[in-house]
């Protein structure tokens, strides 16, 4: 093939496919290599996507059996456990297959294989059959997102002991679940066992959930899901997994050192992290620096030391989101067309899709204290809202953070209904440098949860009306 594009994009994960979709936008003539047979990446395929349509049908199965009568619905919900994870199955082939529709429509080639980098110009595409393919270009972007996080010694089988995508397609519900990691990961989808019958024990090495959450959202977080049944082991570690027997045991002991206990369980989901998938793309033989597990080292245009060769997302430094990611793709796409790309990293959401979810953008008051920055708070309670009183979603409050000087809003964050949603107020505000006065005068629809947000707003002042 004698074709030279300008750009070449390893990975159609969020980042690849966007950054692959805007170039093409730019005028650049655009190819994508993808391993998987379908696009969209981890998130798509085996991530964010299916975990949130069974977090979502889950919730709706737990309402159904709990919630509903109070709001004078009788039913007898019975559960379909195949029919569940065929409803997953059906939302994640209907995003993967606009995926493939829009980069058809952007006049994109994609080829499905392996990529490796030759040369900084030079891709070599490895398909399961057939022969390899050398593809010319003037430019590449590495966006091979990440893979699971292993515990040496503990062997996934996804069967017993299952990562995230073992326990997106568990045949049927366990008696029991121990989640190792107390990440966001581990505890949404403990949570989609725990609503569907499961006795679900979540273990973390460190003295709380939820590591880099605000603290007090951590702390309302476990008093929350632990109301809904699930078991905290806090500043624990597992050093042994027995497979042995009709159970799962495993030797779990205090990661500061003391006695050991057995726990016993039917499924083990390791969920302590992800690490940049980076093994096949031949970094090293191109002296491509990497650092921290793997993480790719790029300068401030998303270059590596490597002229031409550009990473994003997973594979370098900053946290593992899907929108980050995009962001970096749509900046990077931008900057090769000689414009100037830029992602703004202190206003990148996160969102916890528990119920209720957690979102939060900016500082925590943890980072902000150990920056030694003089600081205001504002905090209202969704006891406190009408909305969330009316459809009974109490639990929770919005917390914000102002400059104690400027009022310009450093952090928000939410633990409540719809809290995903709610977040991107508060990251508009932010983007623009609003301030809490700001987000206070701006008039909040009525009966709304985002009310809620104005009047945390209003209590940095002292001043909610509500409370």
């Amino acid at each position: 093939m004698n074709t030279t594009y300008d750009l070449i994009v390893i990975g159609t994960g969020p980042g690849g496919y966007v950054c692959a979709i805007r170039a093409a936008q730019l005028g650049m003539k655009v190819a994508v290599v993808e391993k998987r047979a379908t696009h969209g990446g981890t998130c798509l395929n085996v991530g964010c996507i299916p975990s949130k349509a069974l977090l979502h049908a889950s919730e709706a199965y737990a309402d159904a059996s709990s919630h509903f009568a109070a709001m004078g619905i009788k039913v007898r919900p019975e559960l379909d456990l195949a029919a569940m994870l065929a409803f997953k199955d059906e939302g994640v082939k209907g995003n993967v297959d606009g995926i493939e529709y829009l980069l058809k429509k952007n006049k994109i080639d994609a080829y499905h294989g392996l990529g490796t980098i030759l040369a900084p110009h030079q891709v070599q595409v490895t398909p399961e059959a057939g022969d390899k393919q050398v593809l010319e270009t003037k430019a590449i972007v590495i966006a091979t997102g990440s893979d699971i996080a292993r515990i040496p010694g503990i062997d996934i089988d996804e069967k017993r002991i299952v990562s995230s995508t073992g326990a997106l397609a568990l045949p049927e519900v366990p008696k029991s679940m121990v989640v190792i990691g107390g990440g966001y990961i581990g505890l949404e989808l403990g949570s989609v066992w725990s609503r569907l019958g499961a006795k679900v024990t979540v273990v973390e090495m460190l003295h709380t959930i939820t590591p880099g959450l605000d603290g007090e959202i951590a702390k309302q977080l476990q008093r929350t899901l632990k109301k809904q049944g699930l078991a905290f082991k806090l500043g624990a570690k597992v050093t042994k997994v027995d497979t042995s027997g009709k159970t799962v045991k495993l030797t779990v002991e205090p990661a500061e050192g003391g006695k050991a206990e057995t726990l016993e369980c039917d499924v083990v989901l390791v969920a302590i992290g992800r690490v940049p998938n980076t093994d096949s793309l031949g970094l090293a033989d191109l002296g491509i620096e990497t650092h921290n597990r793997g993480c790719i080292l790029v300068d401030h245009h998303f270059q590596t030391n490597v002229p031409g060769i550009y990473a994003i997302g997973d594979v370098i430094a900053g946290p593992m989101l899907a929108h980050k990611a995009e962001e970096e793709g749509v900046a990077v796409a931008e900057i090769l067309a000689g414009q100037a790309g830029h992602v703004n990293y202190d206003v990148i959401p996160s969102v916890v899709y528990t119920a209720p979810e957690v979102a939060s953008v900016g500082k925590t008051e943890e980072q902000l204290k150990e920056e030694g920055v003089h600081y205001k708070v504002g905090k209202f309670p969704f006891t406190a809202n009408g909305r969330a009183k009316v459809n009974r979603t109490t639990d929770g409050f919005v917390k914000v953070l102002s400059d104690a000087v400027t009022d310009r809003v450093l952090g928000v964050h939410i633990i409540g209904p719809d809290a995903g949603t709610m977040i991107a107020e508060a990251a508009v505000l932010m983007e623009f440098g609003g301030s809490a006065e700001d987000l206070a005068r701006t008039c909040h629809a009525h009966p709304t949860l985002n009310e809620a947000v104005k009047e945390a707003a209003l209590a940095v002042d002292g001043r909610p009306i509500h409370m």
